[in-house]
């Protein structure tokens, strides 16, 4: 029996580190304390491109170049580029085509953008895992996600202008014979805040009528408690993992959204998965949105928390809201 497996993943992030004390004095001098927010979301850094050359389709680039380099693999190795990604910089021809030009990939790979804002990578992982069981001509899938907020976040806004950070991540997913990998996946979706965060802030059909304007291309967001996530995440993974037999204790390695420590907490606890198997990785990468499951997966593996064998969970959760949950086999 041939699984979907992970093969390799590798990250990209800017050099240049931006801690709190930043952020901190940025909203001081607009009278707003921000130090209880930052605490509780549990932010220390975060890596901030300073440079006009750089995107977010540089950084995937990158982010790719390096799992490539570190599998020993070329770009007509792959057979489907998929990249997800909220801040694309360009809505057309696909990012991920641009990608295949900057790899050389071949003629016939498969090529899609996706975006289901901070679920983007968790939900492509998962729709490319289920395409290539499904298609055997599909053996090698390169998977995408990388975003840059900060030049389209509200610089009076503390949740995005203080929050995000800058990143991508990019991984392997390979068919291979006796293995499992890829096991099963859980969606669920509830739009009692589907209006809480629009980007752009006036829509793409405003922008064209009346081209932008300071502050038009930028996120709306009215700020609501995040929590609210929790159960129904919590409810989606114990059903998931039931479903498929597996005991929580066996989970080695979580790799849940990093947009909020709590909510991680909270989540690990409810779903009754060992205290020690979340990953964190906010404190020092901030908020990365659609990658940041994927730089905590990152994180297990490099450290040597995850070995080949060990089952892994994910979930994460977009805008709107959508929490998405599913479990390999390392």
């Amino acid at each position: 029996m041939s699984g979907i497996c992970i093969r390799d993943i590798d990250i990209y992030h800017p050099s240049n580190k931006v801690g709190n004390d930043f952020f901190i004095r940025h909203f001081d001098e607009k009278g707003v304390d921000i130090r209880g927010l930052l605490n509780a979301l549990g932010r220390e850094n975060r890596y901030s491109i300073d440079s006009p050359e750089e995107n977010s389709l540089t950084m995937a680039f990158e982010a790719a170049s390096n799992v490539l380099e570190k599998t020993g693999l070329a770009g007509e190795d792959i057979d489907l580029i998929a990249y997800a990604s909220q801040t694309p910089e360009y809505i057309f021809p696909t990012n991920s085509l641009m990608i295949h030009r900057l790899i050389n990939a071949a003629s016939h790979t498969i090529c899609i953008d996706s975006n289901a804002n901070c679920a983007g990578m968790t939900a492509a992982v998962e729709q490319v895992s289920r395409q290539m069981m499904a298609n055997p001509k599909i053996r090698r899938a390169l998977v995408i996600g990388s975003d840059h907020v900060k030049p389209h976040a509200d610089q009076n806004d503390p949740v995005y202008y203080a929050n995000f950070g800058d990143a991508a991540a990019a991984i392997i997913l390979e068919r291979t014979e006796d293995s499992v990998g890829f096991i099963d996946s859980i969606y669920q979706t509830d739009t009692c805040v589907y209006g809480n965060s629009k980007f752009p802030a006036e829509g793409l059909s405003s922008l064209g009528r009346t081209g932008v304007a300071p502050g038009q291309f930028t996120v709306k967001f009215i700020p609501f408690d995040d929590s609210i996530c929790v159960d129904a995440a919590s409810e989606s993974i114990n059903t998931l993992l039931k479903d498929n037999g597996i005991d929580p204790d066996s989970i080695k390695a979580a790799c849940f959204s990093q947009l909020s420590l709590p909510n991680i907490r909270a989540v690990a606890e409810k779903t009754g998965i060992p205290a020690d198997a979340p990953v964190y990785i906010g404190d020092e990468f901030g908020y990365t949105s659609t990658s940041s499951p994927f730089i905590a997966l990152h994180r297990a593996v490099d450290s040597g928390k995850l070995e080949r064998g060990d089952k892994v969970l994910f979930w994460t959760v977009g805008a709107g809201w959508q929490n998405v949950a599913f479990v390999m086999e390392y």
